[in-house]
């Protein structure tokens, strides 16, 4: 492989690793923020009483969804059978 090629390539690694790096910065900046913003979110008034709805919605649509896929795989099951 010629010399300029290998030169080439090496900087183009180089643009690569300085693009990664912006980005794991920009990622961690948005991290904190969101972080923050959960902070705040948690001292407004109703937090609490709006996650505990939340669990309990997500708890019964978890339930539900494995009630479906037990019926499916029991339909399935059956039909084998036959």
């Amino acid at each position: 492989m010629k010399e300029s090629n290998l030169i080439e390539m090496r900087n183009k690694i180089e643009i690569l690793g300085a693009q990664y790096q912006n980005i794991l910065q920009e990622f961690t900046i948005l991290k904190n923020q969101f972080l923050g913003s959960i902070e705040v979110m948690k001292k407004l008034p109703g937090y609490k009483e709006v996650i505990e709805e939340l669990t309990k919605k997500e708890l019964e649509l978890q339930a539900k969804e494995k009630s479906a896929l037990e019926n499916l795989k029991n339909k399935k099951d059956n039909e084998l059978e036959k």
